[in-house]
């Protein structure tokens, strides 16, 4: 099995996604009844804080063997506007690397100025660069100011086995088509944007989120997370405590084809399948919240999301690439004539709840990327099974973990 699974990487099988469903209905964690920590915002979202704005491009074309150049092609771009696409002054940011196999660019930016002001952008490994150039050139005549005209950030998670990646299919036209696409409201997850070929803990995997609002004693404050799920063994899956990779050993991803396969690969094939047994996976997470943070508090925001990781089983391997960045779209005041700024911080004796919910939020966006997400066959035929909700709800009332 190690074989098959090391083999397509070494020989570059970009394994897409088609779109057969798995679920009949859409589904998140509270409806599913998965018994959650905290307070979820309206919408449970990201968009829960005020002002953010989430587009998405995606990208599905093609199936059968994979031919580099032409596809098969499941991937996309995902954006996240912290003061929505009307307002980009400039937020305060931090981030934190739990393992650095893994792309987010303009950080030494962060660590030096603190500050983020391009709309974060999400996508596949291969093409973190043309969706820096794409920002760029939409950034020259709409943000404000040249000294930091070009270092926006863009985080990345490889969909290999799932995208001919190396075919580069994402353009310049898909980063302004997310960007033109993102709104407040309701979050579009699973297989969508950046997430589209992704896989998470032996499931189909995507983009996903959630938020947690503060009780008004702790400043009735918003957190909210959107990740990019790409990581993960199968055995290593927790759901609310509960061993749901041990329980749901079936089915497993496989080669959906009687044809010819490379070597290793046989094994694998379907209707029995292989899971991997190594990591090279990644996951991306964006936290932003309306408490009033300054950098070096959002860096160990951005560390908390680790922990809401570990509640899910993740180790953060040594193939994985985990990089998190927290904004926080609290405003400053105006300068005075002598250039001095005032600027609002929430005390450090108080910022415990905004960590748990960091938490929390983290925790459940990778639960709901992974109910949002269907099953996908792409290049080579692979295909990655979604995680079956009847299942899921079976394993949770067998272990006491299901609200009715």
């Amino acid at each position: 099995m190690r074989s098959w699974w090391l083999g397509t990487v070494a020989i570059g099988l970009c394994l897409a996604a088609g779109s057969a469903g798995a679920q009949a209905t859409a589904a998140r964690a509270h409806q599913l009844g998965i018994p959650l920590d905290g307070n979820p915002g309206p919408l449970d979202a990201i968009t829960d804080v005020p002002g953010v704005a989430v587009g998405h491009t995606t990208l599905i074309r093609g199936t059968g063997r994979l031919r580099v150049g032409s596809g098969p092609v499941r991937t996309g771009v995902t954006a996240v506007f912290p003061r929505g696409t009307t307002d980009l002054s400039p937020v305060f940011a931090g981030w934190f690397s739990l393992n650095g196999n893994g792309e987010m660019t303009g950080t030494p930016w962060i660590d030096d100025y603190g500050q983020l002001l391009y709309p974060i952008s999400i996508t596949n490994t291969n093409s973190v660069g043309t969706v820096r150039d794409a920002v760029i050139e939409w950034g020259r005549t709409r943000v404000p100011g040249v000294f930091n005209c070009c270092l926006p950030v863009v985080a990345e998670t490889w969909d290999g086995d799932l995208n001919d990646i190396y075919g580069f299919h994402v353009k310049k036209e898909h980063v302004f088509a997310a960007f033109a696409a993102a709104k407040p409201g309701p979050v579009t997850e699973g297989n969508v944007g950046g997430g589209t070929g992704m896989q998470c803990l032996g499931f189909k995997g995507g983009i996903g989120t959630a938020s947690r609002r503060l009780p008004p004693q702790h400043g009735g404050f918003t957190v909210g997370a959107l990740v990019q799920c790409n990581f993960g063994l199968r055995r290593q899956l927790r759901i609310a405590g509960v061993p749901i990779g041990e329980e749901i050993v079936e089915p497993k991803p496989c080669y959906d084809t009687g044809g010819p396969l490379s070597p290793g690969a046989t094994e694998a094939r379907c209707p029995g399948g292989a899971d991997r047994e190594q990591e090279h996976g990644s996951i991306i997470v964006i936290i932003g919240t309306d408490a009033p943070l300054l950098p070096h508090q959002l860096r160990r925001v951005a560390r908390h999301a680790s922990l809401g990781i570990g509640r899910m089983g993740g180790i953060a391997g040594a193939g994985s690439g985990d990089l998190f960045l927290a904004f926080s779209t609290g405003k400053a005041g105006s300068a005075d004539s002598q250039a001095v700024a005032s600027v609002p911080m929430l005390s450090d004796e108080k910022i415990d709840p905004v960590y748990e919910a960091t938490v929390q939020a983290t925790e459940e966006a990778i639960i709901n990327a992974l109910l949002a997400a269907r099953t996908m066959t792409g290049a080579d035929y692979l295909r990655v099974p979604a995680l079956p909700h009847d299942r899921l709800r079976e394993v949770l009332k067998k272990y006491g973990r299901l609200r009715q």
